[in-house]
C-alpha cells in the first residue's frame, strides 16, 4: 500500500478585512489576475496580502498596486518583486464603465478578496468604493457594539 504524502494546507481565499471598515462598498466585480511563474504557488500557501492595495486604470488596462505576494521559497529561476504591479483581466466594456464611474463621482477601486475557483484559477473581487469619514466609522463601531450587546442579552435569557 502506498504512503500518503502530506499536502500543504492551501488557502482558499485572502481577505482585505480593513476595506469594509474604511470604505463604503457601492458595487463589486470579479476579475482575473495575471501572475508570473511561482506567484500562484505562493498565493495558494497563503503568503499574500491585500492590505493597502488598490486598483488603477491606466491606458485602458486595470492594474493592481501594492498587493504583497511573498516569493515562493523553492523558486530558483526568477526573483520577483513582492509588491509589483499586476494586471487585472477585464473586458473592455467593463473597464470603460468603471472608468466613467471613477471619474464622475471620485470613487476608487479596492480589492476585497482573492480566491481560487473550482478550476484552480485565481480571481480578485474588486469593489467600487467611496471612502468613509471619521464619523461614519464611529457609527459603524457603535452599531457593531450595540449588535453584540443584543446578542449577549438574547443569549443570557
Amino acid at each position: 500500500m502506498a504512503k500518503k504524502t502530506d499536502k500543504p494546507n492551501y488557502v482558499h481565499s485572502i481577505q482585505n478585512r480593513k476595506a469594509r471598515f474604511e470604505y463604503q462598498i457601492l458595487d463589486t466585480i470579479v476579475c482575473g489576475i495575471e501572475l508570473l511563474g511561482s506567484e500562484v504557488k505562493s498565493v495558494r500557501l497563503g503568503k499574500a496580502s491585500l492590505n493597502e492595495s488598490f486598483a488603477v486604470i491606466n491606458r485602458g488596462e486595470v492594474w493592481l498596486e501594492n498587493m504583497q505576494i511573498t516569493p515562493y521559497e523553492h523558486n530558483t529561476l526568477d526573483k520577483l518583486e513582492p509588491k509589483r504591479s499586476r494586471r487585472l483581466l477585464l473586458h473592455r466594456e467593463e473597464i470603460r464603465r468603471l472608468q466613467m464611474k471613477i471619474s464622475e463621482k471620485g470613487l476608487t477601486l479596492i480589492p476585497l478578496r482573492a480566491f481560487f475557483t473550482d478550476r484552480g484559477i485565481l480571481k480578485v473581487e474588486l469593489a467600487l468604493a467611496k471612502g468613509k469619514k471619521l464619523y461614519d466609522k464611529r457609527e459603524t463601531l457603535k452599531s457593531r457594539e450595540n449588535e453584540r450587546q443584543l446578542q449577549q442579552l438574547k443569549k443570557n435569557f
